[in-house]
């Protein structure tokens, strides 16, 4: 059955917004995350994932006080207004336990090295007289500088405490997250399994790269393009050959990967035309078929087949990328904390621009070095060239119909 269109927030003769599209595909996807797919994997594997449960730090980082700088540890009640003369001691290196220092007394000390007990800051050697460390076995003095408590000391737990949450559910493991486990000498962590992506791109006019080309038929990008997007956000794809305009062949096409995939995005076939199979072949299913109020990525088609989540994106190369990129990035990134979401940032355009008032329009660009956006190529979505030749969206939303040489604008990087 068709779901009746009031239950998606719009009429069928109003355009559904963006943001209420998002969230039908974020209700969509909701059941997929409920089942509590994951699975513990090594940190140098983790890369990419989303975070399956909270993780709390076991222990202090760091775990004890240490030397923010190569120089001298010194009790800072020692080195008064002026400062003094200290006997140097013998010196602290990174990874060992230090005596403790005695009164009057200054201890070399290596960056990272543990604070001596009795010891409150750090001089930097290059403030010493002489400036530099003693060679072995040399009985020597050291002039220091006046220095307070706590001057050059990373504190223990200074970073974070044992007990503190230390990355939430959800978060995208980068690099940087990564080291952060690793510092807190995790070796393994619990992520989310990546959702398994049927991909299927319609149509008989569409040959496959590489074949030849016969008259009034076009090589297929859609595939090539959604295929490399979903992989870069972290999916497993499993991709159909081309689909014909037969609704009973693409229907059973779909069915036989039944059972093995988590969601299911078409492209083309969606919109109002004669010969639209996805439309077809979804007759029955609790699918529909509408407009967002986009430019371009329009026609949007949303339900499950057979149960499965289902997406159907417009046939047009842009259309198809800007769907993924403005509803199922976002939402995936939401849900599952992979992939990394689009961080948005400002930009001046480089030039004027119109856009159709009651659109939220996704325009192509490249953002330069002093901070403009260039807009390349025009609104058409067939305009691979300058899909290719671009690094950003540039957003006009809903409301604006038109933009001057230096207006601001968010820019979403590619």
């Amino acid at each position: 059955m068709h779901s009746p269109p009031h239950q998606h927030g719009h009429t069928p003769h109003q355009a559904r917004s963006v943001a209420l599209h998002r969230a039908a595909v974020t209700e969509l996807l909701k059941p997929v995350r409920a089942h509590g797919r994951t699975e513990t994997l090594a940190l140098r594997d983790a890369l990419g994932k989303g975070l399956a449960q909270d993780v709390m730090a076991a222990l202090n980082l760091p775990p004890f006080a240490n030397s923010q700088m190569d120089g001298f540890a010194v009790n800072s009640l020692d080195v008064p207004d002026g400062g003094a003369k200290l006997s140097v001691v013998v010196p602290v290196p990174a990874g060992a336990v230090p005596a403790a220092l005695d009164r009057g007394t200054a201890a070399p000390i290596m960056t990272g090295a543990m604070i001596p007990t009795g010891a409150d800051a750090v001089v930097p050697v290059e403030r010493a007289v002489p400036d530099r460390f003693p060679a072995p076995g040399e009985t020597t003095t050291v002039w220091l500088p006046a220095t307070a408590a706590g001057t050059f000391v990373r504190s223990a737990g200074s970073d974070i405490a044992a007990g503190e949450r230390a990355l939430t559910s959800g978060t995208f493991l980068g690099p940087a997250q990564l080291g952060l486990l690793a510092a807190l000498g995790i070796a393994e962590v619990t992520v989310r399994r990546p959702v398994t992506v049927l991909l299927a791109t319609t149509g008989d006019e569409v040959v496959e790269p590489g074949q030849p080309l016969p008259a009034g038929k076009i090589y297929d990008s859609n595939g090539t393009l959604l295929e490399s997007a979903m992989r870069q956000a972290g999916l497993a794809v499993v991709r159909t050959a081309i689909a014909s305009d037969h609704p009973d062949e693409f229907r059973a096409l779909l069915r036989s990967h039944a059972g093995a995939v988590d969601l299911i995005v078409t492209t083309g076939g969606v919109s109002k035309g004669a010969y639209e199979v996805v439309r077809q072949a979804m007759d029955g299913q609790a699918t529909e078929f509408l407009h967002v109020a986009m430019q371009p990525g329009g026609p949007q088609g949303i339900g499950t087949f057979d149960g499965v989540p289902f997406l159907g994106f417009p046939g047009n190369p842009v259309s198809c990328l800007v769907s993924f990129e403005m509803f199922l990035r976002p939402v995936l990134a939401e849900l599952f904390g992979a992939p990394s979401p689009r961080i948005p940032v400002h930009a001046r355009l480089g030039h004027s621009l119109s856009s159709p008032e009651h659109k939220h329009q996704v325009r192509r660009g490249t953002l330069q070095g002093d901070g403009t956006v260039r807009l390349e190529g025009g609104e058409s979505s067939h305009l691979m060239h300058a899909l290719a030749g671009s690094n950003a969206l540039v957003h006009v939303p809903v409301g604006v119909s038109a933009l001057a040489e230096g207006d601001e604008v968010e820019v979403w990087m590619l």
